[in-house]
């Protein structure tokens, strides 16, 4: 079997993808003036990254001696490193609400490869993605560095997958899923998935774990498409980053932590319609119905 990284993901790789509508144009960089934006933000921001991974390595040793699985010193600091990833970059961000103490999992909507740093930056949390987005080249930096669970669907490990997920949640390990199975524009909530929440139903989890729903919402730089952060239907990764990195202006985005919805007494299905409600009015007149 093959070990080279699988390609940035098109229409061909990127399975389930939301395609509606016509994504605006992404022009990249062009001139002169696009390309000093894109080395002016774009350098400080891999230094950064380099540096946080640096960091994090011998911090993470010393973590597993003295706290073992849970992650008191690693979490906070991925926090830092995406917030200062966004200041270079200039996109602006404010979080309402707090992380919840109790044991459990975030859900939220998904619009953007910016969501790693967004949601990074507003809460220590831990990614729960599908396996092959641990070879896209870039993404794949990010979500090693900020400890990602990587799922594979494949019904031989689901008794081993569901063991190290549970394993997770009671280290302490904040999860954080995308029931939308998807990236969209950012101006809507797609259903949620009911059943990616069966695994939290297990009679072996703790019996005051909860769900807590976070709502992030991108707006546009001045003057730009409102969908101008989401990346969806066949968008290359490139383009859009260089896209991003090359405006003359950058925009913000605002996020929203509600109340945890506790899981004793709910189903799947009860679940999903509870934190999609709460994901969509946390969005406002951000949304699209």
């Amino acid at each position: 079997m093959s070990n080279a990284a699988p390609p940035i993901p098109t229409s061909a790789t990127r399975e389930a993808t939301w395609r509606e509508g016509v994504p605006p144009p992404l022009p990249g960089a062009q001139g002169a003036g696009d390309w000093w934006r894109v080395i002016r933000r774009g350098l400080p921001a891999i230094l950064i990254l380099l540096l946080g991974v640096l960091l994090i390595l011998p911090l993470r040793g010393v973590e597993r001696l003295l706290h073992g699985p849970r992650r008191p010193w690693t979490g906070p600091h991925v926090q830092i490193v995406c917030r200062l990833v966004l200041a270079v970059i200039g996109i602006g961000w404010q979080c309402h609400g707090r992380v919840m103490s109790q044991p459990g999992a975030i859900v939220a909507n998904h619009s953007s490869w910016l969501d790693i740093l967004v949601m990074n930056a507003a809460a220590p949390v831990f990614f729960v993605s599908k396996a092959e987005v641990a070879g896209w080249p870039g993404i794949n930096v990010l979500t090693r560095v900020t400890n990602t669970h990587f799922i594979t669907r494949d019904p031989r490990l689901a008794r081993q997958q569901a063991q190290e997920f549970s394993d997770r949640l009671r280290a302490g390990h904040r999860l954080l899923f995308f029931p939308e199975g998807t990236s969209t524009d950012g101006r809507r909530v797609l259903p949620f998935k009911p059943t990616l929440f069966q695994a939290f139903l297990d009679e072996g989890l703790p019996a005051d774990l909860a769900i807590q729903p976070m709502s992030v919402a991108y707006h546009a730089p001045e003057g730009r498409d409102p969908r101008f952060y989401g990346w969806w239907s066949d968008m290359e990764l490139g383009p859009h980053l260089l896209t991003v990195l090359a405006a003359p202006r950058q925009g913000r985005v605002t996020v929203r932590l509600h109340p945890p919805v506790p899981v004793a007494g709910e189903t799947r299905k009860t679940l999903a319609q509870k934190t999609q409600e709460a994901v969509r009015a946390g969005l406002g007149s951000d949304i699209l119905i």
